[in-house]
């Protein structure tokens, strides 16, 4: 038995059989959690996969009523039950999805609708105004305009559900018995747009039930796991995410906002779900807090000591001793995936002291997502784990610490880049996709990220300084919220970079240690931290110079830095 499909699954071809499967398995299990507020108090409505399945063939049979069968929908809101039914109804009518970011402005929701020929949209109605000002300029080719929730002047999707059970009940059973073309566009959806005008990926069906396919025989899920959606669903990793957790029975909630992720965990009894690291971090940082504030941070130290020598032997009482904070993050929370970006190893380790699994994963868009995953089994500390079953990996032009270019060929790869056909060639070669990212496999093929390509700093005597790797060490400092290293151009020669750091500190952690500040201070203080940390790194890895701000850093919907833009910023401050 390998390292990547050590559990029983069923592969599927398309996302249609995978939630016809899941519906027969999981009648009556809950798929989704709907909180609604009233002037009695919270209402809480649950849906069952048969009730899901009923209501995305009727919305599905709406949509062919209005002549979207092969045409293309776009969807844009929080996180919600109805997201997901306008997504999977056209995933199961050969609708094309069409994904897009809730944080748009409005030009660029409207580039978005006319690059991707959308002839409809779903929207979440907190985006009305949004919506009518793209509507009244008239210059999209979108026909309808559905909201998610009743709202004056527009069709909802409550009534063409209602619409759509009228259509099957007369025995119309086209939607119904549609036939999926798994190997065509299905999802157009596009990058997060850290650059100035994003590429729009076509994935299929086919793609994504294989990556579907590969997590479920590595990732220990189960038909009595809640999973809280905290990745936005515009997002591949959130709306693969949907997916999955319906392959295994999974039921889904959904959070409040990111101040309530606590009392959400405790409210629901959350037992798993997906995140990226900035979340995960925040979450370890305020144990952090609880535990220092009780002054009991010598007592969970001997725990763990005693924890991990007991574990050792085969006997594990971890989820007993660290009761009190499993309890604080809800008492259920037995499993968290972690990706989009590098996991700091402190963190990683502390979340498995307690008894709580985490594993990272590593992958892109372009690649329907998952790359590589560390499993129930195989992790290695800072790896992201080793790739998926039907996906190979290789390394190319490497340098002599043997770290290259990750490329990666499968059946989850992007069919290319819509109407892009020179973006498509310049990473599609030879059936690999050249990722951008750089990294190593070790003897035991476990993958390790080292950064992007775009963003390694090359110093003038070839040197090679890796963004990531820095910024991890530095965003351990209590007084730092985030940071990003950067190659500032030396005055005297442009082409000579100088090893630099932006850092936002936290001001409430500022205050906590140092009470009452001048920023002036504070720089001083926090620059004697970093000379410290780079003592323990080679001299030409030396941060040299430090920018110190409470303005937060420019980022995706996803959390990510949107490193040239920064950039751009302390250039032209600079001047």
């Amino acid at each position: 038995m390998s390292k990547n499909d050590f559990l029983q699954a069923t592969r599927f071809n398309n996302i249609k059989e995978i939630i016809y499967n899941s519906v027969k398995l999981y009648p009556n299990h809950v798929a989704f959690v709907t909180k609604e507020k009233n002037e009695n108090g919270v209402n809480y409505k649950n849906t069952t996969y048969r009730k899901m399945l009923d209501e995305i063939n009727a919305l599905g049979s709406t949509f062919y009523k209005l002549g979207l069968r092969g045409k293309r929908i776009a969807i844009i809101g929080r996180n919600r039950y109805e997201w997901a039914l306008a997504h999977i109804s056209c995933l199961l009518g050969g609708i094309v999805s069409v994904p897009l970011d809730k944080d748009l402005q409005v030009n660029e929701l409207e580039e978005s609708l006319i690059r991707s020929k959308a002839d409809a949209i779903v929207f979440d109605e907190k985006y009305k105004d949004k919506i009518e000002e793209v509507k009244n300029a008239g210059k999209t080719t979108t026909k309808y305009y559905i909201s998610m929730s009743k709202i004056d002047g527009y069709n909802d999707l409550e009534e063409l559900v209602s619409d759509g059970e009228n259509i099957i009940s007369s025995g119309n059973k086209e939607y119904i018995n549609a036939e999926i073309d798994e190997k065509g566009m299905s999802i157009l959806l596009f990058t997060s747009g850290t650059t100035s005008k994003s590429k729009a990926v076509m994935l299929s069906q086919y793609g994504i039930a294989s990556n579907i396919y590969d997590m479920l025989l590595v990732e220990g899920l189960n038909d009595k796991d809640t999973n809280i959606a905290l990745l936005p669903y515009h997002h591949v990793y959130g709306s693969t995410a949907i997916l999955v957790m319906l392959a295994k029975g999974v039921k889904t909630v959904f959070t409040d906002g990111l101040r309530y992720i606590q009392s959400n965990l405790k409210e629901y009894k959350v037992s798993v779900f997906v995140s990226v690291p900035l979340l995960v971090d925040k979450m370890y940082a305020n144990i952090q807090k609880a535990i220092e504030k009780q002054n009991k941070t010598k007592l969970i130290s001997f725990a763990t000591k005693i924890s991990n020598i007991l574990f050792k032997l085969h006997i594990d009482i971890r989820r007993k001793i660290f009761k009190q904070v499993i309890d604080e993050l809800g008492g259920s929370l037995r499993f968290i995936i972690s990706g989009g970006a590098p996991l700091d190893e402190k963190t990683h380790k502390a979340f498995d002291d307690f008894g709580i699994h985490l594993v990272q994963g590593y992958g892109l868009t372009e690649a329907s997502p998952v790359i590589a995953s560390e499993n129930d089994k195989y992790s290695r500390r800072g790896s992201v784990g080793i790739p998926m079953k039907h996906v190979d990996v290789k390394i190319e032009n490497k340098d002599e610490n043997g770290i290259g270019e990750i490329a990666v060929k499968g059946p989850n790869i992007m069919l290319g880049y819509y109407e892009n056909e020179e973006a498509t060639n310049e990473v599609l070669k030879d059936g690999w996709f050249y990722t951008g990212d750089l990294g190593y496999l070790d003897k035991d093929g476990f993958l390790f990220i080292t950064g992007r390509r775009k963003d390694m700093i090359v110093l003038k005597n070839g040197k090679k300084v890796f963004p990531e790797e820095l910024e991890t060490l530095v965003n351990r400092l209590p007084e730092v919220e985030e940071c990003m290293v950067f190659g500032m151009p030396e005055d005297d020669d442009k082409n000579d970079l100088k090893v630099s750091i932006k850092i936002i500190y936290n001001k409430e952690e500022v205050k906590n240690i140092y009470g009452t500040i001048e920023e002036e201070e504070l720089d001083e203080k926090i620059w004697q931290k970093i000379k410290e940390i780079n003592k323990t790194l080679p001299k030409y890895k030396y941060i040299k110079d430090m920018l110190l701000t409470d303005e937060e850093l420019i980022k995706t919907t996803t959390k990510k830095i949107k490193r040239q833009e920064e950039m751009k910023k302390i250039l032209n401050n600079k001047q």
